[in-house]
């Protein structure tokens, strides 16, 4: 095995990933300098999100040199085919980052990527029908990850450190250089990808890691000895994304939520509700990965019996069903209301909905006037005109009255 030629190769990765994804970064400072506020988003926004780009040139350009160079060994096909189907996914998702594309496009460009790749790789029918299902399913799993800082990169790196252990194990040189220049590409990256990250993988760096993972893992599977037990070893390597992906559609259907629309439920989001900090997010799930990437690989060089590998799977899917019952979705507040007294007239606002509108102002009700005060009786005047004056109150009841004794 060509073991220079790989980790030349693994060293231009990281030179070429750190150099470009530093230009990227200050491409972005500048942008978001020159941004005027109140104007449509930034420029800056972009660039960032397209700073998976750099893992591409750069995986990309080391991995072809390499091959060029003879360091693939007799799995140069193999290993070209990874990198032309690599590159369509990349490309798929440069343009998703621009404009964003439809569903059923992107999952027919994945395939048509997946299938050069076995194609180019001599697989058999049955076994390349099963590897393009999985390597569309995985690297779309991992594409999800890109939710937090750091996490993609970290998750991705302990992965390609794993799949490199066990193509160093069977002595195949061209199954061992993808996951070496990608292991290297992502430590790049991940410098400025690290909380407070510069930068962003964007779909585009997120379907070319997942891109060249799945398919390294399907051609280490396929060519891998029966004594291996590859087939239950591998397929360990991708728990966090599968776990991310299963606790996703599981949480949206019990929502009844859309089931490709982002909703915020990911495992890191959920992470971030028990206040564990974004480094810590990436850190637990780089720790997750890693058991489960040591439990694969010990299963495959045959230190572990194959029953080991059901560990990370039981013990995922327990954390997956621990996530469940973490809230995701926040319902908006509800505004208790008192229902006015019989008889009183609601006045100020009204509630229409979710919004408040003011309410018919009150009409002042009209003074009643005064009652007329009873017109008093005109005293008696006698035959000569002047009033008769009664006589002033002597303390005896007048004859024909009778005294109030009340």
């Amino acid at each position: 095995m060509n073991v220079l030629g790989i980790i030349a190769s693994g060293a231009a990765a990281l030179f070429i990933t750190v150099v470009l994804a530093k230009g990227v970064r200050r491409t972005a400072l500048r942008a978001g300098a020159a941004h005027e506020p109140g104007a449509r988003p930034s420029r800056a926004g972009v660039v960032r999100r397209l700073g998976g780009t750099t893992v591409v040139l750069g995986v990309g350009a080391a991995a072809a040199a390499g091959t060029g160079l003879g360091a693939a060994g007799g799995s140069g096909r193999a290993v070209t085919g990874l990198l032309a189907g690599a590159a369509i996914a990349a490309a798929l998702g440069l343009v998703h980052d621009v404009r964003p594309l439809g569903v059923p496009l992107r999952a027919a460009v994945q395939t048509a990527a997946a299938t050069l790749a076995v194609c180019l790789a001599g697989l058999s029918p049955v076994a390349g029908v099963l590897a393009v299902i999985g390597i569309v399913a995985v690297t779309q799993a991992f594409a999800l990850l890109d939710t937090s800082d750091g996490t993609l990169a970290t998750v991705g790196t302990v992965t390609a450190a794993g799949l490199l252990t066990c193509a160093v194990l069977d002595g195949r040189a061209g199954l061992a250089l993808p996951p070496a220049v990608l292991l290297a590409g992502l430590i790049g990256f991940l410098l400025h990808n690290w909380h407070p990250a510069r930068i962003r993988p964007g779909a585009c760096g997120s379907l070319f890691t997942g891109f060249v993972l799945a398919s390294s893992g399907a051609l280490v599977l396929a060519e891998a000895p029966p004594e291996r037990a590859a087939w239950i070893a591998l397929p360990v390597l991708a728990t966090v994304a599968v776990a991310d992906a299963a606790l996703v559609l599981v949480s949206r259907r019990r929502a009844v939520r859309p089931l490709l629309q982002d909703c915020g439920d990911h495992i890191t989001h959920r992470l971030r509700r028990l206040r564990v900090t974004v480094p810590g997010v990436a850190v637990v799930l780089g720790l997750w990965a890693g058991a489960a990437a040591l439990t694969g690989t010990l299963v495959y060089a045959q230190v572990l019996h194959p029953a080991f590998a059901l560990v990370p799977v039981t013990g995922s899917a327990a954390a997956v069903v621990a996530l469940l019952r973490i809230p995701a979705y926040v319902a908006p507040p509800v505004t208790a209301t008192r229902r006015p007294p019989t008889g009183t007239v609601r006045t100020g606002t009204v509630r229409t909905g979710t919004s408040l509108r003011p309410g018919p102002k009150p009409v002042p009700a009209a003074p009643e006037s005064p009652a007329p005060a009873p017109a008093t009786a005109e005293p008696p005047r006698t035959t000569s005109g002047r009033p008769t004056v009664p006589p002033p109150p002597t303390g005896r009841p007048a004859v024909g009255l009778t005294a109030d004794r009340s």
